[in-house]
């Protein structure tokens, strides 16, 4: 998720303005069901926007909607599907995230929190495929490998004979220098697209190369971690990227509990609101550093001045925000801040939604 999309879904006002969340499943037969999910959603979608509107003011929203159904090829379906409808615009997102509820929101603005998820969770990095034969570069998004870096320094083909380690002769000294030369020349390497990219790399290795290059690193930073390599699949990039996409899965996790830790430890300095309306007003002044939210909160609100709100539960009345904490999101991320939506049990202390505040 690119935050150019985001922005401009976040930032749109447009009465109406319908999302869609649905998860749906990537396989046959599965995704069949995905059909008749769809449609019923946007049936729902449709009924809601006439009931509130009337026909002729949202004529091309209504054509839209209509037409949606045979657009969407199910095949193509990840494992949540958003859609984003207005006058003026049509967005469809797939996402790798499941959703926690199949839903319409009717609203001023989108509701964008599967975005943020999506925004915060899509990760570029680099796959390093090493051998000491061969060494490989791949540029990766989530679990899809998006392509392959070629340049000066990769691929790699090392005509050198591979080093026994169990060789004991008279040119073991000789061998195990320019073994470590080799690991160093790799490195430099992946340091200088770290550098030039700021993307992170996963090294598919066995366990006594990727020791080896780790201790000529120069930058061990760059390297989020390692999976040992599949002799029988080393050319299959899905399964590349299934493997090394674990790896930044439980990175991103450690992350996520790392920022609840901040904001525990943020609570004994007087530093964290947990007031609905007081998140809201110092989310839009800017004083927002850290959001975290759980998954599973939203709440619909009326706007009833520039800082207050009103919490309501018939969100088919005129002027309702179907859910505020997308829109506090994207107050706290535009302004150079965090938002954080999370399932992780360490959030339980905090409420259902806490932002930390710069002052």
């Amino acid at each position: 998720m690119k935050k150019e999309k985001l922005e401009k879904l976040a930032t749109e006002k447009n009465y109406p303005c319908v999302t869609i969340s649905m998860n749906t499943n990537r396989t046959y037969p599965a995704n069949q069901k995905d059909i008749l999910v769809l449609k019923t959603l946007l049936n729902e979608a449709k009924e809601r926007v006439i009931k509130e509107f009337g026909k002729r003011p949202v004529i091309e929203l209504i054509e839209k909607i209509n037409q949606l159904e045979s657009e969407i090829d199910v095949n193509y379906n990840l494992d949540s599907l958003h859609i984003f409808l207005s006058n003026s615009t049509k967005e469809i997102v797939r996402s790798t995230w499941p959703t926690i509820r199949n839903i319409v929101h009717v609203s001023e603005n989108f509701a964008i929190k599967p975005l943020v998820k999506l925004f915060n969770r899509t990760e570029e990095y680099l796959i390093l495929m090493l051998t000491q034969s061969e060494v490989r570069l791949l540029m990766a998004v989530n679990d899809a490998v998006e392509g392959e870096i070629t340049n000066d320094d990769f691929p790699f083909v090392n005509d050198a004979d591979e080093p026994d380690d169990t060789e004991t002769n008279s040119d073991a000294k000789q061998t195990e220098n320019q073994t470590r030369e080799f690991f160093n020349k790799i490195d430099k390497a992946v340091v200088r697209m770290n550098n030039s990219t700021a993307m992170k790399c996963v090294v598919i290795s066995t366990n006594d190369n990727y020791k080896r290059l780790m201790k000529v690193a120069d930058k061990p930073a760059a390297y989020i971690g390692w999976t040992n390599i599949n002799h029988n699949n080393t050319t299959a990039n899905q399964s590349i990227a299934s493997d090394a996409w674990q790896i930044v899965k439980v990175r991103q996790e450690k992350s996520r509990a790392e920022d609840i830790k901040e904001m525990q430890e943020a609570v004994g300095k007087g530093n964290v609101i947990t007031e609905l309306s007081e998140i809201y007003r110092a989310a839009k002044e800017g004083r927002g550093d850290l959001l975290i939210v759980s998954d599973d909160f939203h709440q619909a609100v009326r706007v009833t001045d520039e800082f207050s709100l009103d919490l309501v539960t018939d969100v088919t009345l005129k002027g309702v925000i179907d859910d505020i904490t997308s829109e506090i999101a994207w107050d706290v991320i535009s302004k150079k801040g965090r938002a954080i939506f999370t399932t992780q049990d360490e959030l339980k202390s905090l409420g259902e939604i806490a932002l930390k505040v710069r002052y």
